[in-house]
């Protein structure tokens, strides 16, 4: 081929990239025909809308690959394109999970989006099947199913308000603390309070509220992860660095990557504590502080809920109330006295205890499954999504779950 030739043919392709933009972009401020892919704004950085992490840029796959091979030839900085390349590896993600973008929109509600819940989930499972080191996505797929199955529960007692697991959770703790010393009943958290008095209250548009805020959240996660996911397998190390190159991903997550690239059991091990820090430190966490404090009272009330039923679906994993389980203890009658219950002495959406449950216990338990038993792991991991996910609803295991909470009560010498 002939330079000319050459020439032509690079016009026609930035010609044609052009051409398609205009459809989904605002006018070209500029001359050259890919601006419009460059230092574009992320105005849904954290999954709250439909589509991808800039509601101005298509959400098709060939597209935004033809733009992105568009300003690569034309020696664009990766920091000036970084959206682009987000979005790209994002829609490779959305379409290898069958997710359709444009119609994943929280606010539609968990009926609407309950095919694409179970879809996350089952996409986190295939990612760990793609390579031997993507423990994360192994334990999110695993822990999965517990949150997905929390997510049908929510959705089937809010629309049967006396279902127990809400309204009988609440008022079953309430008369668990009626049996106690007025003493120790006032040394409960709040949290404790909360449930028994206000539990027995929550309406649908509450756990609808509720609701969304955990479709959002699972959105955000997946928007955040998967795109890193699908980068480092297309392309590795290289291909990572520049989906970070316009600062969305910190020196601390690239570092999970190379620690990840080693191949080491070490360095897969630290990469997947790195990770799981990155999904609960940095990406939901203000979204788990914003629900905490919602909605009233109900935020606490909700939050601390799913933290009583909370199993992950991991073996060897506590449940959250095995974790840290909560005593009081007071004066009665002249006499140091605890009361040991089977509840969680901890909320789930507050961060340091969140943080500490999944260092010191989520993490080795999952670690300990595919570094010290990979031949267990199968068992877990290859597995059906939604009939493992059933037997982790708390309807299905509420005779258990309703005697964990109205027994294992205990006043002894404090």
């Amino acid at each position: 081929m002939s330079r000319s030739q050459r020439v032509f043919g690079q016009v026609i392709a930035v010609v044609m990239v052009g051409a398609l933009s205009f459809v989904h972009q605002p006018a070209v401020v500029s001359g050259q025909a890919y601006a419009v892919y460059t230092d574009v704004v992320a105005d849904n950085p954290h999954g709250e809308l439909p589509g991808g992490f800039s509601t101005a840029l298509t959400t098709d796959r060939e597209e935004l690959a033809a733009a992105l091979a568009v300003v690569r030839a034309a020696g664009v900085a990766p920091e000036r394109y970084a959206t682009l390349t987000r979005q790209y590896w994002l829609t490779v993600g959305a379409e290898n999970a069958g997710i359709d973008l444009d119609a994943w929109a929280p606010e539609r509600g968990l009926e609407a989006n309950l095919e694409t819940v179970d879809k996350v989930y089952v996409n986190y499972l295939r990612l760990y099947g793609m390579h031997d080191g993507f423990w994360w996505t192994g334990m999110a797929g695993l822990a999965g199913m517990s949150f997905a199955a929390g997510f049908w529960d929510l959705d089937e007692v809010g629309g049967v308000l006396d279902v127990p697991g809400v309204h009988q959770a609440g008022t079953g703790i309430g008369e668990a603390l009626g049996g106690v010393p007025w003493e120790l009943a006032a040394q409960m958290p709040r949290d404790v309070r909360l449930l028994a008095t206000a539990g027995p209250t929550l309406t649908r548009s509450d756990v609808d509220w509720y609701l969304h805020r955990l479709l959002i959240m699972q959105r955000n996660i997946f928007m955040d992860m998967v795109p890193m996911h699908e980068a480092y397998l297309a392309g590795g190390i290289p291909a990572v660095r520049e989906l970070a190159a316009g600062g969305a991903y910190d020196d601390y997550v690239l570092e999970a990557w190379q620690r990840l690239d080693e191949g080491s059991p070490d360095g897969r091990s630290e990469a997947l504590l790195r990770m799981a820090s990155r999904e609960q430190n940095q990406i939901i966490a203000d979204q788990w502080d914003a629900t905490a404090v919602g909605r009233g009272d109900f935020g606490r009330v909700l939050t601390y809920l799913t933290t009583v039923g909370g199993a992950p679906d991991i073996p060897g994993a506590s449940t959250l109330g095995e974790f840290r389980p909560l005593t009081v203890r007071a004066d009665v009658n002249g006499q140091q006295t605890a009361l040991h219950t089977p509840l969680p002495a901890f909320n789930w959406a507050d961060r340091e205890p969140r943080w500490e449950y999944i260092e010191q216990d989520l993490v080795p338990a999952f670690r300990s499954l595919v570094r010290d038993r990979p031949a267990e792991a199968p068992g877990y991991l290859d597995v059906g999504f939604r009939p493992r996910a059933e037997q982790n609803r708390i309807l299905a295991r509420l005779p258990v779950f309703a005697g964990q909470m109205t027994t294992g009560w205990a006043i002894g010498p404090g």
